[in-house]
């Protein structure tokens, strides 16, 4: 659509303000609104951000980065293709956007941009990209105090805890409809008020573009409902962490032939398939700091938690970092796909997609081997059985995933400057800011933020 179309459609809707949204570094949807009257313009000039955005951390310090201080201007300008009425705000829409310099060319640092570079090298080795996240998220009440409790006390997959929930969450799909976004499955997981949403997979930067659609979705629709949604890796010590799995693809350029399916294979995967694995899995220590990116997400990334917290892969394995899903029967072809587990609902989606797909995209280049599949849950071996396979254990702290990505080259040079100087500095803010806080700290700022 082009800026009028997009205008006019507005107007009819009786929109007033629209949002142009970003993901900053933090992890955090960030973004400014423009009055209809004026959106045909500033989706054409876009509207002006500090180039200290992207410096700021989760808990809105500012760091010291060159370039990106009190002096330099880009701009937000949005995809007019992701315009979409929120119907969860009356008379809002919204509408994501790319960082652009004033010179109109990309900024380095723009992380949707970043992602639309990764697509860009997949498709020149001919690959395009399928992929999906599949949130969990905690349905929780705010007390008196101010803390918070969970919604209900409902077990794993159980039609009481659907029952409960229903409400909030006939609109959360609802109102996701109403966006174009299709909801692959729904079920209470086994945290007290925790829900996991699935979302059907879309090609390409619009797999993360839903994603960021998800998470305002989710967190507006409770609010209406006198309720929070947490998509905190870890929002109440004692209770499941939410996981945000990335399940992904790789089809031709025609997208008629889904590239990880071998039909002679006993798992059904093809050599493509198992090379991507095996650069995803050299990467993985590193990738984390992107896929599991805030202070909390160590609380979750552990042994025995289903959280996948050693480099191994399986079929159906729960505890491996990759699993390989059983494939669907008559639909054999289509459905092989691979499911990254190590992955939390507090990264910055387009990172997490990017470096995932830079990180399997030398597995390719490479022929990478992802090492022999694992049947088992990994933490059940011994150390020694671990390293003859080739296991790594995750880092186990935010700091230790961070000292793996600045060794990581491929990483680096795929995130490219400043986009991974400012990367990295924002995340080892919020690692020395939360390192010396208590667990309160910590819960409060995490369970607010995401």
């Amino acid at each position: 659509m082009d800026a009028q179309t997009v205008e006019a459609q507005a107007r009819n809707a009786g929109v007033r303000l629209v949002r142009f949204l970003y993901c900053d570094n933090g992890g955090a949807i960030r973004g400014k609104a423009t009055h209809v009257n004026h959106l045909a313009e500033r989706i054409h000039s876009g509207i002006g951000l500090t180039v200290a955005m992207q410096a700021m951390n989760m808990l809105d310090q500012l760091q010291d980065i060159p370039g990106m201080g009190a002096v330099g201007e880009i701009r937000l300008i949005p995809d007019p293709a992701t315009f979409t009425l929120l119907p969860y705000a009356p008379h809002s829409a919204t509408l994501l956007c790319d960082m652009v310099r004033l010179d109109h060319e990309p900024w380095a640092a723009c992380p949707r941009s970043f992602l639309k570079r990764v697509l860009a090298r997949a498709e020149d080795m001919g690959i395009r990209v399928l992929a999906t996240f599949e949130n969990e998220f905690m349905l929780a009440r705010r007390r008196a105090d101010g803390s918070a409790e969970p919604f209900d006390e409902s077990l794993c997959f159980s039609s009481v805890g659907m029952a409960n929930a229903a409400g909030v969450i006939d609109e959360i799909v609802l109102a996701l409809e109403q966006q174009g976004i299709s909801v692959e499955q729904y079920y209470p997981e086994l945290g007290h008020g925790q829900q996991e949403m699935p979302l059907s997979p879309a090609w390409g930067v619009r797999a993360a573009d839903q994603q960021v659609l998800f998470r305002e979705t989710a967190r507006g629709v409770a609010a209406r409902y006198g309720l929070v949604a947490s998509l905190a890796p870890k929002p109440f010590p004692d209770q499941a962490g939410n996981g945000c799995h990335i399940h992904f693809s790789l089809w031709d350029l025609s997208q008629q032939r889904n590239l990880l399916y071998e039909a002679s294979d006993r798992f059904g995967l093809s050599e493509t398939a198992y090379h991507f694995m095996g650069g995803v899995l050299s990467h993985l220590p590193a990738l984390v700091a992107l896929t599991c990116p805030s202070f909390n997400s160590y609380r979750r990334l552990k042994p025995r938690m289903w959280s996948s917290a050693y480099t191994c892969w399986g079929p159906d394995n729960r505890e491996g970092a990759i699993r390989v899903p059983s494939l669907f029967w008559g639909s054999e072809s289509n459905s092989a796909n691979l499911e990254l587990k190590s992955s939390d609902p507090s990264s910055n989606p387009y990172l997490a997609l990017g470096g995932l797909i830079a990180a399997g995209l030398d597995g390719i280049a490479r022929r990478a081997s992802p090492g022999e599949a694992t049947h088992v849950d990994p933490d059940t071996l011994s150390a020694e059985e671990r390293e003859r396979r080739g296991i790594r254990r995750l880092p186990t702290s935010l700091g230790e995933a961070l000292g793996e990505l600045e060794r990581d080259e491929v990483l680096l040079d795929a995130l490219g400057e400043p986009l991974s100087r400012a990367y990295l500095t924002v995340k080892r803010s919020e690692w020395e800011a939360f390192r010396q806080q208590d667990v309160a700290f910590e819960l409060k700022h995490h369970f607010e933020k995401f």
